[in-house]
C-alpha cells in the first residue's frame, strides 16, 4: 500500500510541474495552484438536501457509481464576446458559427489539463471519456474506488421519499487537479428535477374518447399553434424543416410508437425513422408514467408535428444532476441538432445551497450556463420552460414561498419560454369562465369560483392553485448584454417611467410569504404595485400553456392511469418543444443556423414591424400571481416580449441576415 501511494505521489508532483510551467499560466492560474495538497471541489447537490436527509446505511463498495467532471471555460470573456458578435444583427460575425473541435480548442481546457485529471482517476481503476468540448469527463467505477479519489465515504441516504447515496461531506482532489474543475457531479445522484406538465382541474368535464384515431373535442393540437402565431405561412412557403434536426433533452423515456401515432392521427406525412433514442448514462429506465414518459412524450409529439420533416434526436438520461448535464452535454457536442429543448428543471432556491455552502459563484448552475454557452457558439437555438408555478417556481419542489424563477431556463443563453392563457369561453358543466383576451398564464382568473369547484374558501382554493407561466427575475444571473441595453418603452411619454429598463415592473401582491416562507398571505382584492429588481429578466416570450386551454396527447400509458389513450395537458412544457419546432422551420427557411435568439428577437421587437404582440395590459386580469403588464411596455416579466408572429420572425432573420451580407 505504501509504494502505491508513493508511485500516485510522484506521478502527481510530475504533473504539477508541468502544468505550472506550461498550462496554469493560459488559464489565468499561477504556480501556486500546481501542488497536490488536496482542496476541496465543489458537488452538485448542495447542504440543502444533504444536511436534512437521513442517513440508513454505507452504500456499498461495489455499487456502480457514474460521476460527471465539469470543467471550466476557458478564454471565458472572448467567448461571450464572441458569442455577442455571432448573434448580435449588424456585427460583421453575424451567424459566423464555431465547429465543436474549433470551440473545444479555444474555450476548453487543454488536453495536458485533461490527461491530468483522468491518469488520476485510472490510477483507481476508474474508467473515463471525455467530451468532444473539453468541459466534461464521464467516469464510470465504484462507490469505493470513488471514496479513495475524492476522499469521501458514500452513503445511502433518503430524502423528500427518495433514495440515493451521496457524501456530506466535501470531495477532495489534488490542488493541481482541482482548480480548472467547475462541478462534481454524480457523488450524490439525488434526481430533483421535474417536468413542466401540468394536468388541468380534475373538475373539467370533457368528453372522453377511446379511439386511437380521433383527437377528442376541445383538445387543441400543434395546429392550433400553427394558426394562431401564424407558422402557415411557412408551410405555404414549402418549409416543413427538410434537413433539420431537433433535439430533445429529457429525463424519461419515450415510446417512439405512441408518437407515430399521434402524428397519423394528425394525418402528418412523416419519415418512419425520424426518432433517434440515444440513452446517456444508461438511460432513463423504462417508459412510465410515474418517471414522466408523457413529458417526452409531449414534447416529441408537439416539436415533431411542428416541423413533421424534421428529424428528432431524444436524448434519455436518469433523473439526477449528471445524467441531466451529460444529456446536455451530449447533445451540444454531437452538435446535429440546430435547436434543441428541455421542459425539465428546479427552482433557482433549489440549488442555491452552493452559494450558501462557501462556493463563490453558483457553480452548480454554471455548469448548464457553460452548456447554453457552448451551443449559443455553435449555433444551436436553445429552449427550455420556464415553470408552471408562476412567480413562485420553489413552491412545486421546495415548498417555499419566495418569488424564484426556474433553472436551466434561467440562464442568459437560453430563451425561456413562458405561458399564457388564451381567449375564449371555459365551460364546466353548470358554470362557465370567459377570458376576453389572451393574457397571462395565472390561475387567479378561476380563484373567483371557489364555491362552484367545491372549495372550502378562496383562501384555500387559491393557496392549491399557484399555477401560472414561470417568470421574474433571476436570483444567479445579472441582466445580460440584450436586456441591459433593451428600451423597455415604446412611446416618449413612458420613457421617464421605464428608463430603468427591463429592471422596473408592475405587479400584483396576491400572494406573499409568511412563517419563514413556508405559508402564504393571501390578499382576493390586491393592488397594483410598481418596484424594480436586478437579475435577468424571464420568460423572453409566451404561448398558449394553460392546461385549461390545453393540448391533446396521446400514449398507451394513458389508457390504464385515465381509461382513454388521449389526455389533456398544459405547462410550459408544450411551449419549448414548440419553439424548437419552429426554431427548425425558421433554420431550414434561411439555409442554415439562426442560433441563439435572444439578441436578435430583442432588437426585433423593437423594430416598427416587431414579431411579437406585447401583453401590456395592467392589473389583475394579466398576471402570472404576481408580475403584470406595464401598458406600452415592450417587455413584461410575466410574457416577457409577449406573443410572437412567427411568420413576422422568419421575416425579421431574413432582413438581418441580408443586411449582414454575411
Amino acid at each position: 500500500m505504501f509504494l502505491t501511494i508513493t508511485r500516485k505521489l510522484r506521478t502527481l508532483t510530475a504533473t504539477s510541474a508541468l502544468l505550472a510551467s506550461t498550462i496554469w499560466p493560459l488559464a489565468g492560474l499561477t504556480a501556486a495552484h500546481a501542488d497536490t495538497q488536496d482542496v476541496n471541489v465543489p458537488q452538485g447537490v448542495g447542504d440543502a438536501v444533504l444536511n436534512n436527509a437521513t442517513v440508513f446505511g454505507t452504500t456499498p463498495a461495489n455499487t456502480p457509481v457514474t460521476v460527471t467532471i465539469a470543467l471550466n471555460t476557458v478564454n471565458t470573456q472572448a467567448l461571450q464576446s464572441y458569442i455577442q458578435q455571432t448573434t448580435t444583427p449588424g456585427s460583421s460575425n453575424y451567424h459566423q458559427f464555431l465547429s465543436v473541435e474549433q470551440f473545444a480548442n479555444q474555450f476548453g481546457q487543454p488536453e495536458v489539463v485533461i490527461q491530468a485529471i483522468t491518469n488520476y482517476l485510472s490510477q483507481y481503476g476508474i474508467s473515463t471519456t471525455v467530451f468532444a468540448n473539453h468541459l466534461a469527463i464521464t467516469a464510470n467505477g465504484t462507490a469505493g474506488q470513488f471514496n479513495q479519489a475524492f476522499s469521501v465515504q458514500l452513503q445511502n441516504m433518503i430524502f423528500g421519499g427518495k433514495k440515493f447515496h451521496g457524501t456530506k461531506e466535501a470531495p477532495k482532489m489534488p490542488g493541481n487537479l482541482a482548480q480548472p474543475i467547475l462541478a462534481v457531479l454524480g457523488l450524490t445522484n439525488y434526481g430533483n428535477f421535474a417536468s413542466h406538465a401540468v394536468k388541468p382541474l380534475p373538475q373539467l368535464v370533457r368528453a372522453k374518447s377511446t379511439s386511437s384515431t380521433s383527437v377528442p373535442p376541445g383538445e387543441l393540437t400543434p395546429a392550433f399553434v400553427a394558426s394562431h402565431y401564424n407558422v402557415n405561412p411557412l408551410y405555404k412557403a414549402n418549409d416543413y424543416g427538410q434537413g433539420q434536426t431537433i433535439g430533445i433533452v429529457t429525463l424519461a423515456s419515450v415510446n417512439p410508437s405512441d408518437v407515430y401515432s399521434f402524428w397519423n392521427t394528425l394525418g402528418l406525412t412523416t419519415s418512419p425513422n425520424r426518432i433517434n433514442l440515444v440513452n446517456v448514462d444508461g438511460g432513463a429506465g423504462p417508459v412510465s408514467l410515474q418517471t414522466g414518459s408523457d413529458e417526452t412524450t409531449l414534447d416529441v409529439e408537439q416539436s415533431g408535428a411542428l416541423a413533421p420533416q424534421a428529424n428528432i434526436i431524444v436524448y434519455q438520461a436518469p433523473n439526477t444532476d449528471y445524467g441531466f448535464a451529460d444529456a446536455f452535454f451530449q447533445a451540444v457536442s454531437d452538435n446535429q441538432a440546430g435547436s434543441i429543448s428541455t421542459s425539465w428543471g428546479e427552482s433557482e432556491p433549489a440549488i442555491q445551497a452552493t452559494i450558501a455552502s462557501g462556493q463563490e459563484s453558483p457553480n452548480y448552475n454554471q455548469v448548464f450556463n457553460e452548456i447554453a454557452m457552448e451551443a449559443a457558439a455553435q449555433g444551436i437555438s436553445m429552449f427550455a420552460a420556464a415553470g408552471d408555478a408562476g412567480a413562485y417556481d420553489a413552491s412545486r419542489d421546495v415548498g417555499t414561498t419566495q418569488r424564484s424563477v426556474d433553472a436551466p431556463a434561467d440562464s442568459p443563453y437560453i430563451t425561456a419560454a413562458g405561458g399564457t392563457t388564451i381567449a375564449g369561453t371555459q365551460n364546466y358543466g353548470s358554470f362557465s369562465v370567459t377570458v376576453p383576451q389572451e393574457r397571462a398564464w395565472g390561475w387567479d382568473y378561476l380563484w373567483p369560483y371557489w364555491q362552484q369547484f367545491g372549495a372550502s374558501s378562496e383562501t384555500s382554493f387559491a393557496e392549491a392553485l399557484v399555477a401560472g407561466g414561470g417568470g421574474g427575475y433571476s436570483s444567479m444571473y445579472a441582466a445580460p448584454w440584450y436586456q441591459s441595453s433593451f428600451n423597455n418603452s415604446s412611446t416618449a411619454m413612458h420613457q421617464e417611467q421605464h428608463a430603468s429598463g427591463l429592471s422596473q415592473f408592475s405587479a400584483v401582491p396576491y400572494l406573499k410569504p409568511i412563517s419563514g416562507n413556508t405559508a402564504w398571505l393571501f390578499n382576493p382584492t390586491p393592488s397594483v404595485i410598481t418596484s424594480s429588481s436586478p437579475g435577468r429578466a424571464m420568460p423572453d416570450l409566451a404561448m398558449n400553456a394553460d392546461p385549461q386551454t390545453g393540448y391533446a396527447v396521446y400514449s398507451t400509458l394513458f389508457t390504464s392511469a385515465y381509461g382513454s389513450p388521449w389526455a389533456q395537458y398544459g405547462g410550459t412544457s408544450f411551449v419549448a418543444p414548440q419553439l424548437a419546432g419552429v426554431a427548425a422551420l425558421i433554420n431550414q427557411s434561411q439555409g442554415g443556423r439562426v442560433g441563439f435568439w435572444n439578441p436578435q428577437i430583442y432588437q426585433f421587437a423593437q423594430t416598427s414591424n416587431s414579431p411579437f404582440t406585447p401583453l401590456d395590459t395592467s392589473g389583475t386580469s394579466n398576471d402570472n400571481l404576481y408580475y403584470t403588464g406595464q401598458q406600452g411596455a415592450l417587455f413584461n416579466p410575466g410574457t416577457g416580449l409577449g406573443i410572437p408572429d412567427f411568420a413576422k420572425l422568419a421575416a425579421s432573420f431574413t432582413s438581418a441576415q441580408n443586411a449582414s451580407g454575411n
